[in-house]
């Protein structure tokens, strides 16, 4: 693939229909990340990004979990973006350094209701949504529901669709996640 397939865009060179996204964004984070500038010229993809995203930030599911879903994507599909733009969601979360580094590690959790999520999460990439009746049974007894469940199929699908294109853009990470990275 050619280093200029995927150039970073601006406000003033996306296509217009990215331009509010890019902007909302930039406003959000205090700066536009490469992912998005890459991203960008794709303005259904961006979008598309954007409002399951939002859908996932809005499920029943903690913002731990939410993040546990997100880091086990992120990890697997070895997303180095992601991983850094979500370790220091973490942080400001204030989530123990100990889970940290074990999303970032992809091992086993402290957290059990945590972990049940990690191994859920797994089992749905893993078996592509197959999941075996014993880990659905954990993720439930953990106190999770049917509906979370689900939930976390929408997660999946969401950082799939950002890992892949960030990957596939080789979207650096931004200095502003350097510490996290």
């Amino acid at each position: 693939m050619s280093e200029t397939a995927f150039r970073e865009l601006t406000v003033h060179t996306a296509p217009a229909n990215s331009r509010r996204l890019m902007e909302a964004t930039e406003q959000k984070l205090g700066f536009l990340p490469s992912a998005m500038a890459r991203l960008a010229a794709s303005p259904h993809t961006l979008e598309a990004f954007a409002r399951i995203s939002a859908a996932f930030e809005a499920t029943t599911l903690e913002p731990l979990a939410r993040e546990t879903v997100i880091l086990t994507v992120a990890t697997r599909n070895e997303c180095h973006v992601c991983v850094a733009m979500h370790t220091r969601k973490l942080r400001a979360l204030q989530a123990d350094e100990e889970l940290i580094q074990a999303l970032r590690e992809g091992g086993r959790l402290p957290d059990a209701r945590l972990e049940a999520v990690r191994v859920f999460t797994v089992e749905v990439l893993a078996r592509a949504g197959g999941v075996d009746q014993r880990v659905l049974d954990t993720f439930l007894a953990h106190g999770h529901t049917p509906r979370q469940a689900l939930e976390v199929v929408l997660g999946v699908g969401a950082y799939t669709l950002s890992t892949l294109a960030n990957r596939l853009t080789g979207a650096p990470v931004d200095p502003e996640l350097e510490p996290y990275a």
